[in-house]
């Protein structure tokens, strides 16, 4: 067996995955990779990706560049044009990022699944009752991003930016392992939580990109700003920034999650299913039929 398969090995075991990313000083280990992740020399960039393709399936193959200053560089790669295709059609949500789905499908009241067993609530995640009452027996879905994928994400429909409200919290891993062990896990780490209204219909979408271990760390391009545990600018932060479907709206700085919310009548699209493995682009949700 190859050091890169007894290493997966071994990180897969559920304790041990458990302890060695969620039992250690999470947000110091975080704030550590942060700056590590930045420093600008290409050797440290080439040893770094090394050490990290021996731990995850890293394919670099549709990057736009090979070659990486820093290791903050490789995470937030972009693609080479043509990399990603978006579903055209409007009465689609395109999947705003590459990712495997995790718990989807109807929200039961205000209540949802983080994993089998383990409900939270609209209120617990979002933090706003007006928010609530938009979702109440609506359809979601999770979407996260392990470290090896491309960490930008996009809109997933034509629309405008309204309203971000950042949430700070903790740093859990966000993997199967830790949901299916800490409760709320989710509501307990920063976030942030994107308003979206579509063009067209005038549907509210929410974004929720939810940082972890190693993460922490949001950007926004049309905030022009970082968020992260140093951020101590405004909570609540109204906006007016335009999209059209597909276009970026930020990234993380290394790999976490984003659930998406959207109201009653909208549905998930056929083949999209607990464990499915989706590309930023992919036909995610349909959108009410017209006059609904």
């Amino acid at each position: 067996m190859s050091l890169r398969s007894e290493l997966q090995r071994i990180l897969h075991q559920e304790d041990i995955n458990f302890l060695l990313t969620n039992r250690i000083p999470r947000r110091l280990v975080t704030q550590w990779m942060g700056w590590f992740s930045k420093i600008e020399n290409p050797a440290v960039a080439r040893a770094a990706i090394a050490v990290w393709r021996q731990f995850a399936d890293l394919d670099l193959s549709d990057a736009k560049q090979q070659t990486f200053a820093s290791l903050h560089a490789c995470f937030t790669r972009e693609l080479k044009p043509g990399a990603r295709t978006v579903d055209p059609d409007p009465q689609v949500l395109a999947s705003p990022c590459d990712a495997i789905v995790g718990a989807c499908g109807t929200i039961r009241g205000t209540e949802l699944l983080q994993a089998k067993g383990f409900p939270y609530t609209l209120l617990d995640l979002l933090a706003d009752p007006a928010l609530v009452d938009t979702y109440r027996d609506g359809t979601y879905v999770t979407l996260r991003l392990t470290s090896s994928m491309y960490h930008r994400f996009h809109a997933p429909h034509e629309g405008t930016v309204e309203r971000v409200t950042y949430i700070s919290g903790d740093t859990w891993n966000v993997n199967p392992i830790a949901l299916k062990r800490v409760e709320k896990l989710f509501c307990k780490n920063e976030r942030a939580v994107i308003r979206t209204r579509l063009a067209g219909s005038g549907h509210l979408v929410t974004l929720v990109p939810v940082a972890a271990i190693l993460v922490a760390s949001i950007r926004l391009h049309f905030l022009d700003v970082t968020m992260n545990m140093n951020y101590r600018s405004a909570a609540e932060i109204d906006c007016d920034a335009t999209f059209a479907k597909g276009d970026e709206l930020g990234w993380f700085e290394h790999g976490s999650t984003i659930i998406l919310f959207a109201p009653p009548g909208f549905r998930l699209c056929e083949d999209i299913a607990q464990g499915t493995v989706i590309r930023m682009g992919r036909a995610l949700m349909h959108l009410p039929a017209v006059g609904m």
